[in-house]
């Protein structure tokens, strides 16, 4: 596996008119890794997928795809990428590999071979040459996504890939986008509103908002530093009390309080709790869900 990242964002912005809508944006993409690019609506998500797949040019800043400058280099550039903005369009009355046939056309370099590998590479092997008006809409997503690994791309960039699908189609939908990343090595950029799955499917995340990439790093990083202690203690308002003394407290659901999780700290404030007649009758830490990160580092808008 090469050194060099899959995507390179470097200090990109972008104007239209007197207006900036991307504001020096930089993050980069590894090879093999699932990487989700979320921002509430209006953040510049859009604008920067434009950018990275070439239908609009930044005002500054580099991009680069596998090494490759978007700018200067384009087509060296789009050979490493495959892409699905929004929802893939097919052909109904042709079949799936038709389909497939037509786009490959576009490009000698592809061999023949190639269609039939990408359809068992996206397990659609048994239905390739039905006719595309038959397929479910996950079947449909997943023909789009054949049609964009056609060109074997270093770089995948998926827009909303599971927009539409029922929880199940969503599931196969994650589950297969965590196997492009392992067994075929292949780096995948995903846009997505659904941040629970974002959570489950992706090994780092960039947040941007305002058009400024306010936070990036692993998903686990990101959750571990808003990471809460709760607890279930009697009496409640005494509890409240000795721990406010120590630390910032909140109200959790239910008869619970919670505190920030301070790993050299927590043995202390339950000695104090328990030296001052206070039942510590549960500790738990507790992760928060990626939404509630994303919100608190959004202000709350709305996505």
């Amino acid at each position: 596996m090469t050194d060099v990242p899959a995507l390179q964002v470097i200090d990109v912005h972008k104007k239209i008119g007197k207006k900036e809508i991307i504001k020096g944006i930089s993050f980069e993409v590894r090879p093999g890794e699932v990487f989700g690019f979320l921002g509430p609506n209006g953040a510049g998500k859009t604008t920067t997928i434009r950018m990275l797949t070439g239908l609009i040019r930044p005002t500054s800043g580099k991009i680069l795809i596998a090494g490759k400058n978007v700018q200067t280099e384009f087509t060296e550039a789009m050979k490493n990428l495959g892409c699905i903005v929004e929802n893939p369009e097919m052909y109904p009355y042709l079949t799936g590999y038709e389909n497939l046939e037509y786009f490959a056309r576009m490009d000698p370099s592809i061999p023949k071979k190639r269609i039939d590998e990408v359809a068992e590479l996206v397990d659609l092997s048994a239905r390739i040459h039905d006719k595309v008006k038959t397929y479910s809409l996950g079947m449909r997503q997943r023909l789009g996504i054949a049609q964009a690994l056609l060109g074997n791309p270093k770089l995948l960039i998926l827009d909303e890939p599971t927009n539409g699908l029922d929880p199940a189609g969503i599931r196969e939908m994650r589950e297969f986008i965590r196997s492009l990343a392992g067994k075929e090595g292949m780096s995948v950029l995903v846009s997505s509103h659904l941040l629970g799955e974002v959570q489950l499917m992706c090994d780092k995340v960039a947040i941007i908002n305002e058009g400024k990439v306010i936070r990036t790093g692993s998903v686990h990083e990101l959750l571990a530093e808003k990471e809460r202690i709760f607890w279930k203690a009697e009496p409640l308002e005494k509890a409240r009390a000795l721990l406010a003394e120590e630390t910032q407290v909140t109200e959790g659901e239910g008869c619970i309080l919670a505190t920030p999780y301070d790993e050299g700290r927590i043995a202390g404030w339950n000695r104090k709790l328990v030296e001052n007649g206070v039942e510590v009758k549960e500790m738990k830490a507790v992760l928060p869900a990626l939404e509630d990160l994303f919100l608190d580092l959004t202000g709350g808008e709305h996505r």
